[in-house]
């Protein structure tokens, strides 16, 4: 019981880093030592987990799918997402330059800490960063994302959102603001219950956990380095959607507005930029102690 006490606490700690943007739950699973029990424990729903449901051994289902584990981590996690969506939803509202320069600081040091572990910046590699950040600066400057609600881009937010969950370095929550629901999907449809929202990212989570973590596990394994330099391509050119002093350009849309893109400004040299300028190095020293620790874990 003490330990299933110690892995609940620390799923907490990796529901947190889920709703903050540029924090991976999976880095934090790395850095409690929990990593590789947990990938272990998404990859035993297979086939053997179905055959003793289907014989009634529950027992032996629990045991072999470290059951008891998986379901204090994630208990954790769900609390935790459900009180920092509280939270970050008051901070948006009344502190949203601050809340977006953390968010800054947090995202511009993981361009430096998730590019630095490619062993090798061969032609390839650097081709493949240079796709990820057209796409990433297509995205901040041509063609905004916006908010969206349809039933498949809701799945894809979950699917996202999952794998970052076991991913160490890389962000479901950043992804999110990218793809333009981090609001709806990490704020709204938790604060407000919004079951329509909420059903579809967790069909969508249930997949990326069960149906892709062999299959990210395999592309990590074989194409490292191309897909660590793509991630940090997108993230670096993703930076201009992140940048706190921005106005919405709002369009009515029907009886909705939707945002559609943002023009940028240069921030006043006052107390408020100040103090955001300290936030944001507060978000680049709280990745590099969380980089230091993973490390030093490893």
């Amino acid at each position: 019981m003490k330990n299933l006490i110690g892995v609940f606490i620390k799923g907490i700690a990796m529901g947190a880093a889920n709703v903050i943007p540029g924090v991976s739950g999976g880095t934090i699973a790395l850095i409690t030592g929990i990593f590789e029990r947990l990938v272990d424990g998404i990859k035993s729903f297979d086939f053997t987990a179905l055959g003793l449901i289907l014989k009634g051994d529950l027992k032996g289902f629990a045991k072999h799918t470290d059951l008891a584990f998986l379901i204090a981590l994630f208990l954790g996690v769900v609390l935790s997402i459900l009180s920092f969506a509280r939270l970050f939803d008051f901070l948006f509202i009344h502190y949203p330059v601050y809340i977006w320069s953390f968010f800054f600081g947090l995202i511009l040091a993981s361009v430096y800490f998730v590019g630095k572990t490619v062993s090798k910046w061969s032609w390839d590699v650097i081709v493949v960063f240079i796709i990820g950040l057209a796409i990433a600066l297509t995205i901040t400057f041509l063609n905004p994302a916006t908010q969206n609600e349809g039933l498949l881009y809701l799945i894809i937010c979950g699917i996202i959102a999952a794998c970052s969950m076991i991913l160490p370095g890389l962000s479901g929550s950043f992804v999110l603001i990218l793809l333009g629901n981090y609001q709806l999907v990490m704020i709204d449809s938790i604060n407000q219950l919004r079951f329509e929202i909420l059903i579809p990212v967790v069909f969508g989570a249930l997949i990326g956990l069960l149906g892709f973590s062999h299959l990210l596990s395999w592309v990590f394994k074989k194409y490292r380095n191309q897909t660590i330099a793509i991630l940090t391509g997108f993230i670096f050119g993703s930076l201009g959607i992140i940048w706190p002093w921005k106005d919405l350009v709002i369009q009515q849309f029907g009886e909705k507005q939707k945002v559609v893109g943002y023009n940028w400004i240069l921030p006043e040299i006052n107390l408020q930029f100040g103090i955001a300028i300290g936030i944001m190095l507060l978000g680049i020293l709280t990745i590099w102690l969380m980089e230091t620790m993973a490390k030093e874990k490893t």
